[in-house]
């Protein structure tokens, strides 16, 4: 068992295993109510008095960062270490968006550099998440930036940025006895790159808790943490389901002397990938350090695995990876559908109509080999659509990951599903794709990829073995779409 409360992820940064996580400030102020930057202050303090001094927060938390930015005025830097996120609207993420908003985190926190800039981005069809990463590498390479980790990333995606060399450290997740998808893709990802997994989200919005051991289900819930979390239980199998796992999780508690939180969170903490869990704090609140602080006392032995995993088999898997949620149904959030929020995110390609075809119109990527060549990426022709042969191209030439085929897939399929979505289709209305290969030892890593975008929809498909692709391409996909009645 590992006893240790501190892990060092890189000589510029270690953190506590147990994170103090500040996006309940956002809930407490939803009604207008501003925290006293200087009593939050006192609260964050408190914990780093009782060995807890590691802080997430987000742009987005209310005044999370504020009330972080007045502890380290008080000279507590040396013990405190602070984690925030980023998270930008979709569109161009240029040097000059990425240092304001790199520079808006360094002024709320009053200090000169992020200890651990997190970034997080909604929707994958627009590429500029790897543009603005890029910058805030340089920015990193300045020393504006310790460390720099993305939060909500799938696997396929959180391999793209590393392949396309990103120095990426973290992966901010959902992970919890309800919420296990993170122990598949990612930490399997996690073993062959060594980036961590930092866990939120491990009780569930507090519904792993005594608190709700044998409690009827309930049917009205105002708290946002909460709301989310029962969107995830309903979807795992339902209160009914949830109850297995507590009951499971109760028994091992009392083997042990601890609490149900210990034992939801101990789990996470054992799995190999997790750097650190996320516990929420209400500031004012209790803190429940005492109790957070038995979780490095004990450890779960095959016994405890094995009752659990029995109580797991009443529960089913969330589908999909980690961060689906934001990007897809089912929309897993405190609000519940994204579709309105989604359909708002700006194009990433220019659509228009095709001249001398009436009612056909096509899409433009802004490549200038469209202009040279004469095509487009996309044509939609009725109800039919064309999409070009496509390669991993960000920009107008740089080829994005070279040495890693299965990542350049998944840019191209992002690509391709942009134009789509841009005619008005979506993936699901994909009837045919072709893959062009340059070297046949790429086709497992290719397909894996292709499937985990069709696994349900299978298209038509054909994958070709060529002689070569230009420049640093290793593999280019064209699609064909069929549009159903009623779009």
């Amino acid at each position: 068992m590992s006893s240790s409360k501190q892990l060092i992820l890189s000589d510029r940064l270690t953190i506590d295993r147990i994170l103090v996580g500040l996006w309940q400030v956002a809930d407490i102020e939803k009604d207008g109510e501003i925290i006293d930057a200087r009593i939050g202050a006192d609260n964050l303090a408190a914990y780093v008095n009782a060995g807890f001094g590691t802080f997430d927060m987000a742009d987005h938390y209310g005044s999370a960062e504020l009330i972080a930015g007045e502890l380290l005025r008080r000279r507590l830097e040396k013990t405190a270490v602070v984690c925030t996120k980023w998270c930008p609207s979709p569109g161009p993420m240029t040097a000059v968006i990425v240092r304001a908003g790199v520079q808006e985190r360094l002024d709320r926190l009053g200090t000169q550099r992020v200890d651990l800039l997190q970034f997080h981005w909604w929707s994958f069809e627009h590429p500029a998440w790897l543009d603005a990463l890029h910058e805030m590498n340089k920015l990193r390479k300045e020393g504006l930036i310790g460390e720099i980790g993305v939060t909500n990333f799938d696997a396929a995606h959180l391999q793209l940025a590393l392949s396309d060399g990103i120095p990426l450290i973290t992966n901010q997740v959902p992970f919890s006895l309800i919420d296990r998808r993170a122990a598949g893709p990612l930490s399997e990802l996690s073993a062959r790159t060594g980036v961590k997994l930092l866990a939120y989200g491990t009780l569930a919005g507090g519904f792993l808790s005594e608190r709700w051991l044998g409690k009827p289900e309930p049917q009205s819930i105002t708290d946002w943490s909460k709301m989310k979390y029962k969107r995830f239980i309903d979807t795992a199998g339902g209160w009914y389901a949830c109850q297995q796992v507590l009951n499971a999780a109760n028994m091992i508690a009392q083997k042990h002397g601890v609490s149900i939180a210990n034992i939801a969170t101990r789990w996470v903490l054992e799995n190999a990938a997790v750097a650190g869990v996320i516990i929420g704090a209400r500031l004012g609140e209790a803190q429940h350090s005492a109790d957070n602080a038995k979780l490095f006392g004990f450890a779960l032995d095959e016994e405890d695995q094995a009752r659990l995993a029995e109580a797991f088999q009443a529960t089913d898997q969330l589908p999909g990876d980690c961060g689906d949620e934001y990007r897809k149904p089912p929309f897993l959030t405190a609000s519940g559908d994204l579709t309105h929020h989604l359909s708002e995110m700006p194009l990433a390609v220019e659509v228009e109509p095709v001249p001398h075809r009436a009612g056909a119109m096509r899409v433009l990527s802004g490549s200038h080999w469209e202009d040279v060549a004469g095509y487009c990426r996309a044509q939609k022709i009725g109800d039919r659509i064309l999409v070009s042969g496509t390669t991993a191209t960000a920009g107008t030439s740089r080829a994005v990951a070279p040495n890693d085929a299965a990542a350049q897939t998944t840019f191209i399929l992002d690509k391709i599903s942009a134009a789509l979505m841009a005619l008005g289709a979506s993936m699901s209305d994909v009837v045919r794709t072709r893959i062009y290969l340059s070297d046949a030892d790429d086709v497992l890593a290719v397909s894996q990829a292709h499937g985990r975008v069709f696994s349900d929809i299978k298209p038509a498909n054909t994958l070709f073995e060529i002689s070569s692709l230009i420049g640093d391409y290793r593999v280019e996909i064209e699609a064909e779409a069929i549009m159903q009645s009623g779009k």
